[in-house]
């Protein structure tokens, strides 16, 4: 009599006695051939921008540079960071960045958690709503009449309230909550006393961090690279995003080309491709930096989120 082995199931052990076929093989090789393919074609780019935005102008503009910087130096960034409102910029967009997220995160669960109960019977009313305002709206005026009227033009909130939340977003979420909050733990609490409030405080927002992550980070780069708001509702450059000061450097930079004579003009179309490249790593820095930090609960709650509609 053979003795079972112990924590595997049929699968594992067929697999680990007769080892892989040839057929699996194969697929293996074309699976990480393919990858490699796509990796190289995603980091290559960004290699590129790198140390292009690190070398010399003449270099970049002679084609010289493929894979490490040519002549290295820091003039591009030095011109970027020498530029006062650059600062500023990037203040605004941190703060934009981080108290949208905020607002976002709270208007989201105050939506998602109610749609996703099944005993709230208008959802279905108040989802289609929302579904409706992804295929229409009203347009570029009457969003900046509303604005105005609400006291809020040229101000903060111009940039946070009329993007306070994502219907996408939304849906996402409450395919979550229906997936992962079972109707037992909202039965135990209530026999318990608590609160749906407190509910949601105490359970919900605790068991529902990956979904959470997502929306952080969704929310976070859509305000970071929002620029056409501020173009609309703001005329302070005190308020501007970065985005803003970073499309006025290159703009400086093409007037000014206009009043130089041949050498100065070979020399700044050098620096302007340097700054082109700087600008690009300048604006996205803050977001590769926070990714990393989400990226594990990235793929696992938009699977959740997207099982069932």
């Amino acid at each position: 009599m053979v003795a079972r082995e112990p924590n595997l199931d049929l699968h594992r052990v067929v697999r680990r006695r007769i080892g892989k076929s040839r057929v699996d093989r194969i697929f293996d090789g074309f699976n990480y051939t393919f990858l490699a393919l796509v990796l190289v074609g995603v980091a290559y780019p960004l290699l590129y921008i790198v140390s292009a935005s690190l070398s010399a102008p003449e270099a970049t503009i002679g084609g010289q540079v493929w894979l490490l910087p040519v002549k290295p130096t820091l003039r591009a960034y030095e011109a970027i960071f020498e530029y006062r409102k650059v600062w500023i910029g990037y203040g605004n967009s941190l703060f934009y960045a981080s108290v949208g997220t905020a607002i976002n995160i709270v208007l989201t669960v105050m939506a998602a958690y109610p749609l996703s109960r099944p005993d709230f019977r208008a959802r279905h009313l108040y989802m289609a709503l929302l579904v409706f305002t992804m295929l229409f709206n009203g347009g570029i005026i009457p969003n900046y009449l509303l604005v105005r009227d609400l006291g809020i033009l040229n101000t903060r909130w111009a940039m946070l309230l009329p993007q306070g939340l994502l219907v996408w977003n939304v849906i996402i979420t409450r395919t979550y909550y229906q997936t992962t909050i079972s109707s037992g733990l909202l039965e135990a609490a209530r026999i318990d006393g608590c609160s749906d409030l407190r509910f949601v405080w105490s359970i919900v927002v605790p068991l529902s961090g990956a979904i959470t992550a997502v929306n952080a980070l969704f929310y976070a780069v859509f305000h970071w690279n929002t620029f056409f708001d501020a173009f609309i509702y703001l005329n302070k450059e005190e308020l501007y995003p970065l985005q803003i000061f970073l499309r006025a450097i290159l703009i400086i930079n093409t007037i000014e080309a206009d009043l130089m004579d041949p050498k100065e003009l070979e020399a700044l179309e050098g620096m302007r491709d340097l700054l082109q490249f700087a600008l690009i790593i300048v604006a996205s820095l803050p977001v590769l930096i926070a990714y990393p930090f989400v990226q594990k609960y990235f793929v696992r709650g938009v699977m959740i989120g997207s099982l069932k509609g």
